[in-house]
Formats: structure tokens, sequence, C-alpha cells
């Protein structure tokens, strides 16, 4: 496959790349690296959750119970039990990924709606049940949730650990929507009986990348609950698993940094309205409202088109020669009938 990007591009990814990994720096105080970290969070999840909802086209929208689990795995082994919170972290993503492949084997047969109450359901389930194991999750009360060990036990050292998890699953994330595997995601999500034409296992896809997002959602929620220091079944409300979802509708369908910019705005959007913190809803309500009417195609199509716009064009002039060899010839053989 040739390398269709253009010096510029290859410019704005480096430049966004230092940007990141400097941002500590360069922040301007405590506050602003905590949202950061929290936009880093949230896109570990979502960038797992975009091959799903995004490439695949199922309706997912119970991922905070994943998150959840994710969460009170790490607090108990780290917390409770005093395990390494590195290995901590890597032992949540394996049992979300394991409750993702729990879930994904009886409901991904099931049609969109129902698939997205299938979710839902679980997302109310796991709220239901670290109210109900007080012994493990505190019940209403909440874990404590210890930090993570040096060398990222800073506030700087905990942005680098999510940046490198999330630059990890981006670039994991990126490489399957570039390959053939990726395009076969597209086809289930654009149309499953074509999909099933040329061959492709519609559940074996859609199972693969379920699992693969849970796996995301277990890491996710290691790291959020280690950056809240504290959660409690409150922590993981419905509404969040309804934010994940609405992040890739905003940013687009079917391509990467689309959703990422979503996830900017819309966990920057309540710091920005917080005068009028109560219409919180309102405004993530008005920013679905106009981006689904004006640019139903997402953030994403909005920066391609502006590329386009931007980026000079080239006249090129196609002179076709003729072939004056084989022109003389049928001249020939029509004179010689």
């Amino acid at each position: 496959m040739t390398n269709t990007r253009s010096p510029a591009g290859s410019a704005g990814l480096l430049a966004g790349g230092v940007a990141l990994a400097t941002l500590p720096f360069w922040v301007g105080d405590f506050y602003q690296l905590h949202l950061a970290q929290l936009i880093g969070v949230y896109w570990i999840l979502i960038v797992g959750l975009n091959l799903v909802v995004g490439f695949t086209g199922q309706l997912s929208i119970g991922h905070v119970g994943l998150l959840a689990i994710g969460a009170y795995t790490f607090a108990f082994l780290a917390g409770t039990h005093e395990l390494n919170p590195l290995f901590a972290i890597a032992i949540a993503g394996v049992i979300g990924g394991l409750c993702g492949l729990l879930l994904g084997l009886p409901s991904l047969r099931l049609p969109g709606f129902y698939f997205a109450m299938t979710t839902m359901a679980f997302s109310l389930i796991v709220t239901e049940l670290t109210l109900a194991q007080d012994e493990i999750t505190g019940g209403g009360i909440g874990l404590a949730v210890p930090g993570v060990s040096a060398p990222f036990d800073t506030p700087d050292g905990l942005y680098w650990l999510i940046l490198i998890v999330g630059g990890l699953v981006t670039w994991l994330t990126w490489n399957v929507s570039r390959c053939m595997w990726g395009r076969s995601l597209i086809a289930i999500r654009d149309s499953e009986i074509t999909a099933m034409a040329v061959g492709i296992s519609l559940f074996r896809a859609k199972l693969i990348v379920f699992v693969f997002s849970g796996v995301t959602a277990g890491v996710a929620g290691a790291l959020f609950a280690s950056l809240q220091s504290y959660i409690t079944p409150d922590t993981f409300v419905f509404e969040l698993g309804l934010f994940f979802f609405v992040c890739i509708i905003i940013g687009g369908r079917g391509s990467i940094l689309g959703p990422f910019i979503g996830t900017i705005i819309l966990t920057a959007l309540p710091e920005l309205v917080a005068p009028l913190a109560k219409l919180g809803n309102f405004f993530y309500g008005l920013t679905l409202l106009a981006v689904v009417l004006l640019i139903p195609e997402g953030l994403q199509r909005l920066f391609e088109v502006l590329a386009e716009k931007l980026r000079p064009r080239r006249i090129e002039s196609h002179v076709v020669t003729p072939d004056l060899t084989r022109l003389a010839a049928a001249i020939r053989e029509g004179q010689s009938r």
C-alpha cells in the first residue's frame, strides 16, 4: 500500500504528538492537566468502542458497565490486596475483555436495537452488583483507590502513562482500520447481506472487536479509578455510557480523528459552560442536534472538506499523442479493401 499522506499532514501529526508529549510542561495549572488526563482515559475506552460502533455499526450504549468492572477490579487488587498497580491495570484489561466475551456471545446475534438494550441492561446490572457486593466493592460507600506506582506516581507521570496506553491502542485501532479486516468491518456496518455474500463471518468479526473494546474499557476503568482516587456506584451512571456513544457519533463513524475530536469537545464542554452547569445536558443535546442536522457524517467530514478547500489544486494537462503508425496502417488497410 502506498503512502498518500501529504507533507503537511505528516507535519501536523508530528506537531500534535510533540504537543501531547510536552503538555505537562506548558499546561496552565493542575486542573487543566487533570482534564487532559480525563480526556485521555475516556479516549482509551472510546477508541475501542469506535471499532464496535463506528466501524461495525453495533449500537453499544452500555460500555460504562465495562468501565466500572475495570475500575473496581483495579481498586480491589491494587487497594485491598496491594497488588502492583501496573499489574492490576493489565488484569483489569483481561477481566474487561472476558466480560466483553461473555456479554457478546449471546447478545451479538441480536438485531441492532435489541443489542443496544442488552448492553444497557448489562450496565444497570453491574451498577446493582456493585451496590450489593459491599464486601468487595464497598457498596454505596465505595472504595479508596491507590495511585499508580513509580515512575508514574506523580500527576505528570500518570499523564504520560495514559498517553502511552492511549497511543498504543490508537495505533492498534488505526492499523486495524486501514487493513482489509478493517474494510470488512465497514462492509458489515453498511450491509450485512453483502458482507456475508463475500464470505465475511459476521459473528466472529463482531465478537473480536467487542472483546477488544472490553479490554480497552477495562484498562480505561483502572486508569479512571486511579485518577479519581475514590469510586462509588454513582461514579458510573448510565449517562456516561451515552456520553461515549455520542462522542463517536459527533466525531464521525468510520474514522479515528473524528471521535478523538468529539471526545475533547464533549469532555471540555462542561468546563467551558461552567456557570451554566445545570444546563450541561442541554448543551450536549444541542451539540448532537447541530452535528446531526448540519454535518451528518460527523466532524471528521468537516475537517476533510476544509482540508480540500485549503489544499492547492494541481492543474494537470493530459495531451494524447496519436499513434501515427497504427493510423497509417489502418488507412492503408481501408484503401486496399
